[in-house]
């Protein structure tokens, strides 16, 4: 068995999926298909003995589509105004046209040319053009309905198209006979039937839209982590070349600020990188020669060469997107059910309009009552609150979720969050706010914290460590300024120095101490902030140490309280992090989490969940950043946090 993923053009709903995941599933040779419409694209796992790409490309043509081979990337469209112009239109002339078709009902005034008692003729002919209008609106639901049907695929679609067809061209036929002079007739229309269908269909199919763009934002966001283009060394000159031109074994150079092209092995220099996107940790990592730095992850601070290992599909970060789409294209056990009740109920549906018909004609009744019934049977049957009433269901539950900080993506989210009886945690930035803060002061000097912390601001201003955020966001958030530094420098590995009202500061590690031969006589200290989880910042003045600084990714003030409500509850929590372990005990233990696994990237944190729900488990994943997205989608629940009080 081979199996292929084949990008797929044509599908607008998921009618269109459906109907050619079943088409595809009836084949020989294929053992299993799932079509993939937020991706556009078809999973394909079939017996390459029988078939090849070619064969399969042929079902995917004859069934209304067409292939486009073999799916490389994920394409991210801009969204269509168009559509949304059009929607708004055709919003306004469903209004129009429930106005002009019943109105007269409640006694609205209505214009004496279209009245239906003073101008029937009229009256009809207004409504009929609405009616064309619509069918053209809604022809690629119509189109898709007959296709299904010829495939012998009938799908909700199928039951529109001929309900309102039906109901179109009996309408035309008792507008033919008011024209000639019956008005009685002027009660057998059926054209409000065809508009509003046809409207309700579409505001559901747009809603959903809506839902997939939000999709397709998020995983755009993975594929612009790397850069589209590199700098490779050349008998010792740099040269710029897009992504694709990387070869393994080629030297590529990274500069302070700039993203790792490719993964690979560093042979020259050093430099401290954020990882965060894929390990989860908000701490710079410091790599030198020999260390592995992956695609996507930021150079801070140095300047490094590094040999490229992983190109292409092979990197890291092809591998998460890989992930993303192999968990996307797959179907939950009530979607299968879903499938197959619908599979019955449409022909049900249509085989009872037909049986129906013919009775009444058995039973003596003329022509046009046995149509009624058969239209009527259609009609009620069509699936207007899938169109309409689930939609809306959606938007006014997001609505009230939205109230409350909650983004809801999905419906069904809102009916499965009750069964969840476990919970997983990832650390940075879900449990943490993801973003290093000053912790601790152990300050030795006779200034004030805030004073000291002033001068350290000041000159970390200048850096762009992730360590100098943390000072910058404190300056800002109690609303002190900057003052002036002169002669800024930075000392690569080890930290940065600089005069601040003509005194000389050095900013750093205990590495920077031994560099300056400065005397480090708070050991006992470093070890306690150390402990705690802290990066220690060193403040020396004039080559003595006046202050020690701990910088942490501290817990959210609402942390413990959540996962205590949890445990009263008796759901399962548990912290599933790329930090180290050591790390992960400390916060875990805090906040009343018992279960812990560290050191997993995204790969392991995916086989993680997928161990529990094969134990039976109803799991929830949080997590806030991109490394978290393959785990949040194999989850019965994924729940991004972004939030950051």
């Amino acid at each position: 068995m081979k199996k292929i993923i084949l990008s797929i053009e044509g599908m607008t709903c998921s009618a269109c999926s459906n109907g050619l995941e079943k088409y595809l599933n009836k084949q020989k040779g294929i053992k299993q298909a799932v079509v993939n419409l937020v991706l556009a694209n078809a999973s394909i796992e079939y017996d390459e003995k029988i078939l090849n790409v070619e064969k399969l490309n042929e079902f995917v043509k004859k069934a209304g589509f067409k292939s486009l081979g073999e799916f490389k990337e994920i394409k991210i469209e801009g969204k269509n105004k168009k559509e949304k112009t059009k929607f708004i239109i055709f919003t306004i002339l469903a209004i129009v046209f429930m106005y002009i078709a019943m109105g007269h009902m409640i006694n609205l005034p209505t214009l004496k040319v279209i009245d239906i008692n003073q101008n029937p003729i009229s009256y009809t002919i207004c409504l009929f053009i609405f009616a064309i209008l619509f069918i053209f609106y809604g022809f690629d639901i119509l189109k898709n309905g007959y296709k299904n049907l010829i495939h012998k695929t009938p799908n909700m679609d199928t039951l529109v198209a001929i309900g309102v067809l039906s109901s179109f061209l009996y309408s035309i036929y008792s507008m033919i006979l008011i024209i000639k002079g019956d008005f009685s007739s002027i009660h057998n229309l059926y054209f409000e039937s065809c508009v509003m269908v046809i409207y309700f269909v579409k505001l559901g199919r747009y809603l959903d839209k809506i839902s997939k763009d939000k999709t397709k934002e998020a995983i755009q966001k993975l594929v612009k982590i790397t850069p589209e283009k590199a700098t490779i060394k050349i008998d010792g000159k740099e040269k710029d070349v897009t992504i694709d031109e990387v070869k393994k074994k080629d030297i590529v150079v990274s500069k302070p600020g700039e993203r790792i092209s490719v993964d690979g092995i560093i042979v020259e220099g050093k430099a401290h990188l954020d990882e965060s996107f894929i390990t989860g940790e908000s701490k710079p990592v410091f790599k030198e020669i020999g260390e592995k730095v992956i695609a996507g992850s930021i150079n801070y601070d140095g300047y490094i060469e590094y040999e490229a290992q992983k190109i292409g599909k092979e990197s890291t970060i092809s591998q998460i997107v890989k992930l993303v789409v192999e968990a996307s294209n797959t179907k939950a056990p009530i979607a299968k059910i879903a499938d197959k009740v619908s599979s019955y109920f449409v022909p049900i549906v249509i085989l009872l309009a037909i049986l129906s018909f013919i009775i009444y004609l058995i039973l003596g009744y003329d022509f046009a009552s046995s149509l009624i019934v058969f239209v009527t049977i259609l009609v009620v049957a069509c699936p207007c609150s899938l169109g309409l009433a689930t939609p809306l269901a959606i938007v006014v539950s997001e609505g009230l979720c939205a109230n409350n900080g909650i983004l809801v993506k999905k419906s069904e989210i809102l009916e499965n969050a009750q069964k969840i009886d476990t919970i997983v945690f990832d650390k940075t930035g879900t449990l943490t706010y993801g973003t290093l803060k000053i912790s601790r002061i152990k300050n030795y000097s006779n200034m004030k914290n805030e004073e000291l912390l002033q001068i350290v601001g000041s000159i970390e201003s200048k850096s762009s460590h992730p360590i100098a955020k943390a000072f910058l966001d404190y300056l800002e958030e109690n609303k002190i300024s900057t003052l002036e530094t002169k002669e800024f420098g930075n000392v690569s590995g080890y930290g940065i120095i600089g005069k601040v009202n003509n005194q000389k500061m050095i900013i750093g590690n205990s590495k920077i101490l031994e560099s300056y031969k400065i005397q480090n006589i708070h050991k006992e200290d470093e070890e306690e902030l150390a402990k705690k989880g802290n990066s220690i910042v060193y403040v020396v003045k004039e080559n003595e140490i006046i202050a020690l600084i701990g910088v942490n990714d501290i817990i959210r003030n609402n942390a413990k309280e959540v996962i205590k409500e949890l445990n009263q509850n008796k759901i399962d929590t548990i912290m599933l992090t790329g930090d180290n372990e050591e790390t992960a005990k400390k916060i875990a233990k805090e906040i009343g989490i018992t279960k812990i696994i560290s050191n997993v990237l995204p790969q392991k944190k995916v086989k993680v969940i997928k161990e529990l729900k094969e134990q039976n488990k109803n799991v929830m994943m949080c997590g806030d950043g991109i490394n978290d997205s393959p785990a949040l989608t194999t989850a019965d629940i994924g729940v991004s946090i972004k939030s950051r009080n």
